[in-house]
């Protein structure tokens, strides 16, 4: 039997500190080099994933983007993408409109990608967003509206309080066309409300990936609420103790948290390559 392992990043494979720890990176990095086919699957970007994952042996694709997109890691060629269509993306801007909210927008713009906003429109999460991503390539001031939604568009990003951002997921979450979740950040006071098309979900990259890489079975790891979809699928699913309820009460088991390198001893433990 095949086995594909998957896990999440934050809150499960990443401690507190947002970062892998040497002892986890050696198991797994070893495991990996006997033949694991191991990978992650995140609603960051590459660019964001690959920074946090630095010094991971990641020999097959990676999900980004809550399944939007599969890359090569290596090369950050796209394997596998989902988009809005025209009407999708008309709607989302009207609902965002009539709520005054001004999202993150991820989008490929002349074949490049970008993650644009109003300048002078940013809240405090926002502004933490961008500070965190000094220097990336990716980030896209703008000062006029009309820009905004330019490109290729796949990916919403809305920070704000619970209270406002509600009748914005109440909306769209109902939808066929979306895929829209909202939790609380890690760490942090505020909420994301992310909106993507319908067919961008970790279950479905996985799905994906499962099918390239012939595998037979698939075991998972996670700790938000995004991670649903990815535990529905899997034969095994191992919530860590710091996940939310929703998760723990659909996983195979609860493991420890995130701080006590909670997937690489699972993996020591439990896999025979």
């Amino acid at each position: 039997m095949k086995t594909l392992y998957v896990t999440d990043l934050d809150g499960t494979l990443l401690n507190t500190q947002d970062k892998i720890s040497e002892y986890s990176l050696n198991i797994i990095n070893d495991l990996v080099d006997k033949g694991l086919l191991f990978t992650y699957a995140t609603a960051r970007s590459l660019v964001s994933a690959s920074i946090v994952t630095k010094g991971l042996s990641t020999k097959i694709p990676v999900i980004a983007y809550n399944g939007a997109f599969i890359f090569n890691p290596g090369s950050g060629t796209v394997l596998s993408s989902n988009f809005f269509n025209s009407e999708e993306k008309q709607y989302v801007i009207d609902v965002l409109g009539k709520f005054e909210i001004f999202p993150l927008v991820y989008a490929f713009i002349d074949g490049i990608e970008k993650v644009s906003w109003i300048q002078n429109k940013e809240n405090e999460g926002i502004r933490r967003y961008l500070s965190l991503r000094l220097g990336d390539k990716r980030m896209n001031p703008l000062i006029d509206f009309n820009d905004l939604y330019k490109g290729n568009t796949f990916y919403f990003t809305c920070i704000g309080e619970k209270e406002e951002l509600l009748p914005i997921y109440n909306l769209l979450s109902q939808n066929e066309h979306y895929n829209c979740t909202i939790q609380q950040e890690l760490y942090r006071e505020e909420y994301w409300c992310e909106i993507m098309p319908k067919a961008a979900t970790k279950a479905n990259a996985i799905n994906k990936l499962k099918s390239l890489w012939n595998c037979d079975n698939v075991i998972s790891f996670g700790d938000a609420i995004n991670d649903i979809p990815m535990f529905n699928i899997s034969d095994q699913c191992y919530a860590v103790s710091n996940a939310v309820p929703q998760l723990k009460a659909i996983a195979t088991q609860i493991i420890p948290n995130n701080d006590a390198d909670a997937v690489a001893n699972w993996l020591l433990n439990n896999t025979i390559i």
